[in-house]
């Protein structure tokens, strides 16, 4: 391992290109605690929950590195990049001219990122117009007028947009996907505090046997988490192909190869859980940004069972509904986010024109069939492996008051980019005969 990562720093473009990462991140970590202007910031604690809702304010704080309940310059960090590009993704599918667009080689896809920019500024000024809306009313900002929210947002938006450029620095020049590596960034930034809030809750003060136990249960909880997590990253179903061998007069072509289609277990990566979380904290953000007033119990029930801090809550059993739900959801989630991003009929054109076909299954329609098949079945799969690794953090959460930001879909996050990291620098690193870390 060490001798891989000396070799890998021997390699002045991977060298370079660490040292570009490590001095963005710098600067985004320093706009990540630098106020917004006309903030009282000693009135922020306890009202970034009241102002947007547990379930929503838990996921934008995880992915923004905490910068927003703090209300930096960074506060909106990748977060409106991140929902434009699942929206173009959408967008891609319905749309024929952003389908052929995207087909269109290079010049196409520099479209679309240009289009996505352009809609990241718009939902980053929708966003901060919302959180500066539901932060005034708290009494965060020192004015409260017109001005003070102008300035407030233009800010935010001009900080998202700042984020957001130098990510692509970072995938131009440096190691890594940019807006994945600062994603990673800010939520690492948070692992110490979760740390410390699970030693202070757990371990401090108490005898050695409860502090030896607490410090063994917390470990296995991560590194079984973690484990989960990577197997349910990288696996994959392969799905045999074979190539026919052409021949041209008496002379022999190339051709007659075998290869394979990797079909990932978890093809919808993280979104499948975003998309379900996201859709369970709505009700909550309107009732909070609008201010309205739900008196009748029934009305809070359905707000407790839709916030998961309440799922595996003592005393709450009507939150087990939620939970339900939630579920229902990622599964849904996972089979279409999967059906938008995996085209078998596609795959099976393609392959009948290149002289490809599986084994045991005809060309053309049967092969389609046969590819919606095995989805259907490994989706089923990831969806609950990824329920799995999502709901241990909330049962903890829930049970205990452990609430931490590494678990679920942080961690997913995290595991996915550091390998796909991991890959680039691995890919350098073959290029100059130097073995890489996966082939240890």
């Amino acid at each position: 391992m060490w001798t891989t990562l000396k070799n890998a720093l021997k390699v002045k473009e991977i060298r370079y290109g660490l040292l570009f990462d490590f001095f963005i991140i710098i600067i985004v970590r320093l706009g990540s605690w630098i106020p917004a202007p006309g903030i009282d910031t000693s009135k922020l604690e306890g009202v970034f929950s009241g102002a947007l809702g547990e379930g929503a304010s838990e996921i934008l704080n995880n992915l923004t590195g905490g910068s927003i309940s703090r209300m930096t310059i960074f506060a909106l960090s990748v977060t409106p990049y991140i929902t434009a590009s699942i929206i173009m993704q959408l967008l891609t599918i319905a749309i024929p001219a952003l389908e052929e667009m995207q087909k269109d080689g290079d010049d196409g896809r520099k479209k679309i990122t240009a289009i996505t920019r352009v809609v990241s500024i718009g939902l980053a000024i929708v966003e901060s117009l919302g959180l500066t809306i539901g932060f005034g009313r708290s009494g965060v900002l020192k004015e409260y007028n017109a001005f003070s929210v102008i300035v407030v947002v233009l800010t935010l938006t001009a900080g998202s947009a700042l984020v957001m450029w130098l990510g692509e620095r970072i995938s131009e020049r440096g190691i890594g996907n940019g807006i994945s590596i600062i994603l990673l960034i800010n939520i690492i930034s948070r692992i110490p505090s979760d740390l410390d809030k699970l030693w202070k809750m757990f371990v401090s003060g108490k005898d050695v046997v409860h502090m030896t136990f607490a410090i063994v249960i917390i470990l296995g909880i991560i590194l079984i988490t973690t484990i989960l997590t990577v197997i349910l990253n990288d696996a994959e179903r392969r799905i045999p192909v074979s190539y026919a061998q052409k021949t041209a007069g008496r002379r022999r072509m190339m051709g007659g190869n075998t290869s394979h289609i990797p079909l990932k277990v978890n093809t919808g990566n993280v979104m499948p859980i975003i998309f379900a979380s996201t859709l369970m904290s709505i009700p909550s953000v309107i009732i909070n940004l609008f201010n309205v007033k739900v008196s009748s119990t029934v009305g809070n029930r359905i707000l407790e069972g839709l916030n998961s801090n309440y799922w595996f809550k003592p005393g709450y059993p009507w939150a087990y509904i939620g939970l339900g739900i939630y579920i229902l959801l990622v599964i849904f989630f996972a089979y279409f986010y999967t059906s938008i991003s995996f085209n078998p009929m596609e795959i099976s054109q393609n392959l009948k024109k290149g002289g490809g076909f599986i084994p045991g299954i005809r060309p053309g329609k049967p092969t389609q069939d046969y590819l919606n098949a095995i989805l259907n079945y490994i989706v089923i799969i990831g969806a609950f492996g990824l329920m799995l690794v999502a709901v241990i953090p909330i049962f903890f959460n829930g049970r205990f008051g452990a609430g931490v930001s590494f678990g679920g879909t942080s961690l997913i996050i995290i595991v996915g980019v550091i390998i796909e990291t991991i890959k680039q620098v691995e890919s350098k690193m073959v290029v100059r005969n130097y073995s890489g870390f996966l082939s240890q």
